[in-house]
């Protein structure tokens, strides 16, 4: 069938009648009106998931739809990730899937603004894993724990907001741990940025931290009582600001439940929760602190809890002054409202500090105890831009937090999709985006950026005010295209700012910040004093800090995103708000992305995937292809009539450049469809016609009888049509027949090798259990027939393998590259050895020596050397000299880092400052080596893998170091803090094996 005939002709299949499921596939790719017609013509088919290649898209429904069940998680599990409709089970098995078969790490960014979904699709993941991971009674309560700490850090972190129920109100990273076997082990849990302002201050409409209101409407009575606590919420100032202290969409009671049963799950002890709520009472009952003036203006303490402390410490500024040589504690009265700042501050550091506590302990129950190195995929539920009527410090750090991810989003999607064009051979077109990095520097570049300018102003002595702040950005700040003022704006654009306000010209657009506060939230009154005795880092530069800690780990893992959108204000199901989705498509660079994606070509598939989807589309690759999967899509291509100018062949993928291509494939596929079940069903009512005629003639029952029989049936359509659903009447004979014709081509293509881990047939839904009994029945005979062959040489070398494996599998990140290769112990013997020395050493018994750079104790200079190992000891050779022989009985062991370079540090026991000490060695057999060395010193345990920095001993009492990480190039060098720096290229292959 060719193509130009059905490019022509329009097909009214499923995919036409609710849009397209990869905006890739968009022939208007860079409309964004017709990416809002796809996105809303979906929505309202309840199909709330669209992928831009593997980036999903997510817009909330606000309502219930019934597509996260068990039997949806049993649908997307080990199944390709465009088989089936977006959804984010698919990305969520395709990640863990990829992360098992690469035992590389992974990341999952989702984001969106308050209210999308980010926090649910979140947990959907989570769970996703706890139910397809393996499970035995220790991975249960990993599993239980991982599940368990989210509602605990919402009740802690998450708060009522105007724009949802159950806003973050703090950014969470976790990694989730996984052994080589896919077992979930353990996690570990970064947060950034809590709002901690929201404890003593909430808008209206708006409700403090979960927990106040669970502990208050839900604590027993004895532990109310036990804290001095009332259950009514209108006792506390610090919960009825925002004059909403009831939510009907929150079950505070049912809450408290929960998030004790968590704890407990979680292993904190009773002491831990019993200290962690008396905190949290201690600061509602702060919040019931208030001043009065004294006749002199200042602040005096009015509390039925006045104790002198408390006095002193919220009512008074203590400095230290010195004279003739004496230190001097000055106390100056605050006024009322100073104090309340002061009171404010304390709750706000104790419920912060609190908070990370919370998360330390979470750590530490998740903790993974092995320490074998593990395979983790992140999750980063992170808040999304925001702009409100009025932006304060808070949204200044968020939206700074976005500008950096979406710098990382696009430098990942150009790097990734620019990697895969140069893996496959395919010429990439350069992509033209713009590049945000301007305005990530006006905010965090060194001592010129906005963030600099607010800490000099937080840290100077004088009388330093969020205007004077102003003044100094104004100053500094004047002429850049993506900074404006009142004072610094045309007479037009002044009248839409106050004098207080600038205004950023964001990626998404611009946001009009009130300078109002921002000294105060980013350097609280409580240490106001304590900076000046010794360092003080503000809240801003610990979280440009901790997000330039965060891009670093997000740039060692391969990256996935799911993007949450709000369909409407107003939180309605079956309402899209064309505007708002419209703005939020924008600040979260779909487009652009998408632009990226389509850079050349809209669709690729691996070789294997695309034949086996549409090769019964050409006669020659249908029902079966003997040669090999390239050969077939090239076959099935000519006969479908593609242009030179509409596809690439790749290493391993076949690339399409125009949708269209594809589509018009597709409406071909859709056809052979049903030509093809006309045709099976023809043969099989032919083959049962012939069965029943047979078994009557031979019963003597007289056809005539029989002549209904003969009749037009549906049964074998209708059983295709029930394929999937549990064994009945229905389709219990075309199952019959399904399980027949898989048994019978599977006979014919069984595997050959062990090795084969491809060709076993995919089998139909119904033969899924027997074709995993058979798979490993047929493995465990071609092993015993594999084992019976091989000979008593080649068992020594699989047993030298086997301990390879046990020391470096999952360990070291450029070990399975290495397994691939042929070469096993590269023995260079006693030929290669200097005679002088062959003399000297031969007596020991010479087993295994192999070249090697040696790196000078001190200015590492390299040094190229020979190691050999006898029975009793290793020694550096140079030529006919040897330089150093270190006993076995000295070799306290050998660090190697868990990255892809060719370093070893082998350490020895120096007591004596004329003696050696350790050895800096780069070997280009290293693992051949360091098995070797193993088997000679009958220690598998000798091999240390470390991560990031090895200490060693130049000689007794002098000490150095050797600093390992990951680039893009490989790189060997003395650094400025004395170190010797290893650089080497991630996943690279520098070993053999």
């Amino acid at each position: 069938m060719c193509l130009s005939f059905l490019c022509n002709k329009s097909q009214c299949f499923s995919r036409d009648r609710v849009g397209i499921q990869d905006f890739v596939l968009l022939d208007a790719y860079t409309s964004e009106t017709a990416f809002m017609d796809n996105l809303r013509k979906r929505f309202n088919e309840n199909l709330i998931y669209t992928y831009i290649g593997t980036l999903l898209v997510s817009v909330n429904p606000y309502k219930e739809l019934g597509i996260y069940t068990k039997k949806q998680m049993d649908i997307y599990m080990g199944v390709n990730f465009f088989e089936l409709p977006p959804h984010i089970f698919a990305l969520a098995d395709n990640v863990y899937r990829t992360m098992i078969s690469e035992t590389n790490n992974h990341f999952i960014l989702i984001s969106g603004e308050s209210g999308a979904g980010k926090t649910e699709a979140s947990k959907t993941v989570l769970q996703f894993y706890a139910v397809c991971c393996p499970s035995t009674r220790l991975l249960d309560n990993v599993r239980d724990r991982l599940l368990l700490s989210n509602p605990v850090l919402e009740a802690f972190g998450n708060a009522k907001t105007l724009k949802n129920d159950n806003s973050s109100r703090f950014g969470k990273y976790m990694d989730i741990q996984f052994d080589h076997q896919g077992a979930a082990v353990g996690g570990h849990i970064l947060s950034y940025l809590l709002e901690k302002s929201r404890v003593v201050h909430q808008n209206r409409g708006e409700r403090n931290f979960h927990i106040f209101y669970q502990l208050v409407e839900g604590g027993e009575d004895e532990l109310l009582r036990w804290l001095g606590l009332e259950r009514n919420c209108q006792k506390y100032r610090y919960l009825i600001q925002g004059e909403c202290a009831k939510v009907s969409s929150i079950n505070d009671k049912s809450d408290w439940k929960t998030v004790q049963k968590a704890l407990t799950i979680i292993e904190f002890s009773e002491k831990d929760i019993e200290h962690l709520f008396a905190i949290i009472a201690s600061v509602l009952h702060l919040g019931n602190v208030h001043f009065e003036a004294s006749a002199h203006g200042y602040a005096t303490l009015n509390s039925s809890a006045e104790v002198h402390w408390l006095s002193k410490v919220l009512s008074t500024d203590t400095s230290i002054r010195f004279s003739n040589n004496y230190a001097l504690e000055v106390l100056s009265p605050f006024t009322a409202e100073h104090a309340k700042y002061a009171r404010d501050a304390l709750a706000k550091a104790i419920y912060g500090r609190t908070f990370s506590w919370l998360v330390n302990k979470i750590n530490e129950s998740l903790a993974n105890k092995d320490s074998t190195r593990k395979t983790v995929i992140g999750l980063l539920d992170i808040y999304g831009f925001e702009v409100f009527d009025v932006n304060s410090f808070e949204q200044f750090c968020i939206n700074f937090c976005n500008e950096k991810l979406q710098q990382l989003f696009i430098q990942l999607t150009l790097k990734s999709e620019q990697e895969e064009y140069e893996m496959e051979g395919i010429e990439w077109e350069p992509v033209p985006y713009f590049n945000n990095k301007i305005i990530c520097d006006l905010v965090e570049e060194k001592h010129r950026g906005i963030i600099s300018i607010l800490d000099e102003e937080c840290l100077r002595p004088g009388e330093a005010t969020d205007f004077t702040f102003l003044e100094k950005l104004e100053e500094k700040m004047c002429g850049h295209p993506h900074f404006v003022t009142h004072k610094l704006a045309d007479p037009k654009t002044r009248k839409t700012l106050e004098r207080g306000d600038f205004r950023l010209l964001h990626y998404a657009g611009e946001v009009t910040y009130s300078v109002v506060g921002f000294l105060d939230k980013n350097n609280d009154l409580l240490y106001r004093n304590i900076k000046e005795v010794r360092g003080f880092t503000t809240v801003a530069t610990q979280f440009k800090s901790s997000l330039a800690g965060l891009t670093e780990i997000l740039m060692t893992k391969e990256p996935w995103y799911v993007r949450c959108l709000k369909p409407n204000h107003c939180k309605q199901p079956d309402h899209f708000d064309d505007v708002m989705v419209r703005h939020q498509v924008k600040y979260l660079g779909l487009m652009e992305h998408l632009r990226v994606r389509r850079a050349g070509f809209a669709y690729r598939r691996r070789y294997e995937v695309f034949l086996k989807r549409y090769k019964a589309l050409c006669p020659d690759t249908w029902p079966h292809w003997k040669g090999t999967p390239a050969e077939g899509v090239q076959r099935l291509i000519k006969h479908l009539g593609y242009k030179p100018d509409e596809y690439k062949m790749g290493r391993t993928k076949i690339f399409i450049r125009h949708p269209r291509t594809l589509f018009a494939t597709e409406d071909a596929f859709e056809i052979c469809k049903h030509e093809l079940a006309t045709r099976i069903q023809a043969k099989y009512k032919g083959y049962r016609v012939k069965g029943e005629y047979q078994r009557k003639r031979e019963a003597g029952i007289d056809l005539f009888c029989c002549k209904r029989f003969f009749s037009p049936s549906c049964r074998f359509i209708k059983g295709f049509i029930n394929r999937n659903q549990p064994v009945s009447m229905d389709n219990s004979e075309y199952l019959a027949f399904v399980r027949q014709s898989y048994l019978t081509r599977l006979k014919e293509n069984l595997p050959k090798s062990v090795l084969d881990k491809t060709s076993w047939l995919t089998p139909p839904p119904i033969m899924q259990e027997a074709s995993v009994l058979l798979r490993k029945l047929h493995t465990r005979l071609i092993v015993r027939k594999y084992v019976r062959g091989i000979s008593a040489q080649q068992k020594v070398q699989l047993q030298i393998k086997a301990l390879t494996s046990y020391i470096f599998k999952g360990r070291k990140e450029n070990y399975p590259q290495s397994v691939s290769l042929c070469s096993l112990f590269v023995y260079s013997g006693e030929q290669d050895i200097n005679i002088r020395v062959l003399q000297l050493i031969c007596p020991e018994g010479i087993k295994y020596s192999v070249p090697v750079i040696k790196y000078d104790r001190n200015g590492f200079r390299p040094r190229f050397r020979q190691l050999i190992f006898t029975q009793a000891a290793a020694y550096l050779v140079e030529e006919a000299k040897i330089k150093q022989r270190v006993n076995y009985s000295s070799l306290k062991g050998v660090s190697v880092s868990d990255l892809s370079d060719n370093f070893l540090i082998l350490h020895v026991t120096c007591e004596d400052t004329k003696q050696k000490g350790d050895l800096v060695l780069q070997c280009s057999y290293l693992f051949e080596a360091l098995t070797k060395i193993c088997v000679v010193t009958k220690n598998h345990n000798l091999i240390k893998i470390v991560q990031g920095s090895v200490r060693f001993d130049i000689q007794p009492g002098k000490e150095g170091f050797v600093d390992f990480k990951s680039s893009s190039e490989s790189m060997v060098y003395r650094a400025k803090n004395g170190h010797l720096m290893v650089v080497s290229p991630h996943n690279a292959m520098h070993t053999t094996l």
